[in-house]
């Protein structure tokens, strides 16, 4: 593959299905708590799609040649979990984390988006991480503008987590998106700057930092499914995740939604939420 550049139309279009991916997160958020399964919001972010929006989920029945098709409609990814957990019908209690992994398509564009839910009231430690893998993603989406690098992102995010007293998982990364799910570039969360794909205007991928409490060793989950991964020490991991366009002067934020998280107050020039348009 090689990294497409998304011109007006295209961006029209991303902007679309981002705003989308994020209003499923901005659904969900209420129904998150002591109780609930992921089954359930699972079922709930499935009709919402369809339903309400007109849209489609990209993860169900999504699967790379060597995998067996994901089953579901979303990803939930809970406590030591790291990435890609399989809703079931075991119920999230009080102290969970969860990252809500949501990918939608909507008239042949790809919105890609996740979030972490703390379910009632959580440790010191798991509220920290949280916070602390949103701040390492926006230190790496303020990297972004045309003539950057790819490894400039990386390592920004890396630093930031490090310092924190944090580890990054390598084996997973952000990725290039639009009219495919996966495209070029691979977003590494790790790197040295300078190095890498050159950013130019009309790029889009994702940043979507997974951050562990302990080391970032990371292995195949008990479930055998094929998909879930979870921390090897059984640390806590979070995850965050934006879709990103490189434009003419620095970068837009695809993902964001009425719902979405406060932007830092460390990001010098937070984009703006899109304004609502006919989906």
């Amino acid at each position: 593959m090689s990294i497409t550049y998304k011109d007006a139309a295209g961006i029209e279009g991303m902007r679309i299905a981002g705003r989308l991916a994020a209003e499923v997160l901005d659904y969900l958020t209420p129904f998150i708590k002591p109780g609930i399964t992921t089954n359930e919001i699972d079922r709930l972010a499935s009709d919402y799609m369809t339903q309400v929006q007109g849209s489609i989920s990209a993860t169900l029945g999504y699967g790379p040649p060597g995998y067996v098709p994901y089953p579901k409609s979303l990803c939930t990814s809970v406590n030591h979990q790291v990435c890609h957990g399989i809703p079931n019908d075991k119920p999230l209690k009080k102290g969970d984390i969860v990252n809500v992994d949501v990918t939608v398509i909507k008239d042949g564009w790809h919105g890609d988006t996740s979030r972490m839910f703390l379910v009632g009231d959580c440790s010191i430690a798991a509220k920290r991480l949280c916070h602390v893998t949103y701040e390492a993603m926006w230190h790496g989406i303020m990297r972004v503008r045309p003539g950057a690098r790819l490894g400039d992102i990386g390592h920004a995010i890396q630093t930031f987590a490090e310092k924190q007293g944090y580890s990054v998982v390598r084996e997973f990364c952000g990725h290039g998106i639009g009219q495919k799910f996966h495209e070029d570039p691979q977003v590494l969360h790790y790197g040295r700057p300078g190095t890498l794909d050159e950013l130019k205007p009309g790029m889009t991928f994702t940043i979507e930092p997974m951050i562990n409490l302990g080391k970032r060793d990371i292995k195949d989950g008990p479930e055998k499914d094929g998909w879930s991964i979870v921390t090897r020490d059984h640390s806590l991991s979070a995850q965050w995740e934006h879709m990103i366009l490189v434009t003419e002067t620095g970068y837009e934020v695809l993902t964001l939604s009425a719902g979405s998280p406060p932007v830092p107050a460390f990001v010098p020039q937070p984009a703006p939420v899109q304004a609502t348009a006919n989906a």
